[in-house]
C-alpha cells in the first residue's frame, strides 16, 4: 500500500469523481483507476461502488477510510516537520550549560540569538561535566558549553568561546579588601567557603596542599548561589570564576602567585551530521562580541 494509492483514495471519497480526483491529484484518470484498483487488490475487496450514476463508498470502503485518513495525516506531519526542520521554523535546539559558569554574559547571548532566530525552539539546562558528556554522547543535547579541560576526550570537538580568570570572592569590611590582588599564600588560615561543584576545585586543593596553606571550611555547597550568599553573610572567602559572581555587594579581587584561568568552550561530538539549527547555533557563537 502505497500513500500515493491512499490519497487518490480519500480525493475519489471527496468528490465522488474520478475524473475530479484525478485534476485534483494531477494524475491522468487511468493511471488513478488503475492505482485505486491495486489498492483494492491489497485489501481484498472493492472499496468504491455505482448506484446507477453516483459512485458510493463500500462497507469496506467505509471502514478502511478512517484509518487511511490518519496514514495520510501522518505523512502530511511529517512533511510538515521536515519541511519547519529545513526553515528553521519551529526546529528544536537543545543546549547544556555546566552550572559553574556564569548566567549573565551566556544570557545575553542566548538572548540575541533567539531575537535574530525566532523559528529556533531553543532548550537549555544544566548539567555537571559528566552529566553533559553523556547526555550529548546519546544525543540527548545537541551543544554543550563547558569547562573541558581533562574531562573530554578526541570523541569531542571543543571551539573556545572566552577565558575567564578564577578571583577571591568576599564580604564588605574582610582584610582582602586592602589588597590589590590577593596571593595563595594570603589565603593560609582564612575561614572558607567551598564549593564543591566547582570543576577545577581538586587541581586548586592540590596546589594549596603542595605549599601548605590550611583553609578552614565554614560551609560546602554545589549550589552556586548559597555559596555566593554564605560568603556575603560573612562565613568566609570562596574562589570564584570572574564571570559567575552575580550576588550583589560581594567584592573580588585577582587570584595571583599562581593565578588560575578557565577556558569555555562549546562542545559537539565529533562527526556527527549538524542540523541547520545547530550550525547557525555555533556560527553565532564564535561571531559573539563576548565582552570583557
Amino acid at each position: 500500500m502505497e500513500l500515493r494509492q491512499i490519497r487518490y483514495f480519500l480525493a475519489i471519497c471527496k468528490h465522488a469523481s474520478f475524473s475530479r480526483a484525478a485534476d485534483e491529484c494531477g494524475v491522468t484518470q487511468p493511471a488513478l483507476t488503475k492505482a485505486m484498483k491495486t489498492l483494492e487488490d491489497e485489501v481484498g475487496g472493492s472499496l468504491l461502488h455505482r448506484e446507477g450514476r453516483q459512485l458510493v463508498l463500500s462497507e469496506l470502503g467505509q471502514m478502511v477510510r478512517p484509518y487511511l485518513q490518519r496514514l495520510a495525516g501522518e505523512q502530511d506531519a511529517v512533511l510538515t516537520v521536515a519541511m519547519n526542520y529545513k526553515l528553521l521554523t519551529q526546529a528544536p535546539l537543545r543546549i547544556g550549560i555546566l552550572p559553574t559558569i556564569g548566567p549573565v554574559r551566556i544570557g545575553r547571548f542566548l538572548r540575541s540569538f533567539r531575537d535574530a532566530h525566532t523559528g529556533v525552539e531553543l532548550a537549555v539546562s544544566e548539567g555537571s561535566a559528566d552529566d553533559l558528556t553523556q547526555q550529548i554522547e546519546r544525543a540527548e543535547i545537541d551543544v554543550a558549553i563547558a569547562n573541558v579541560v581533562g574531562r573530554m576526550d578526541d570523541r569531542f570537538r571543543a571551539a573556545l568561546l572566552y577565558s575567564e580568570r578564577y578571583v577571591i570572592i568576599f564580604a564588605p569590611g574582610h582584610r582582602f579588601a586592602q589588597l590589590d590582588a590577593v596571593r595563595l599564600a594570603d589565603l593560609d588560615g582564612e575561614d572558607y567557603v567551598d564549593r564543591l561543584a566547582c570543576e577545577m576545585r581538586e587541581m586548586v586543593m592540590r596546589v594549596l596542599g603542595d605549599r601548605s596553606i590550611q583553609l578552614y571550611a565554614k560551609f560546602r555547597s554545589e549550589r552556586e548561589d548559597w555559596v555566593q550568599t554564605m560568603v556575603l553573610a560573612g562565613l568566609g572567602f570562596a574562589f570564584m570564576p570572574e564571570y559567575s559572581v552575580t550576588v550583589a555587594g560581594l567584592l573580588s579581587r585577582t587570584l595571583i602567585e599562581p593565578s588560575v584561568a578557565r577556558d569555555v568552550h562549546a562542545v559537539e561530538v565529533r562527526g556527527r551530521p549538524r542540523t541547520p539549527a545547530v550550525s547557525l547555533f555555533l556560527h553565532d557563537l564564535a561571531a559573539f562580541a563576548w565582552p570583557g
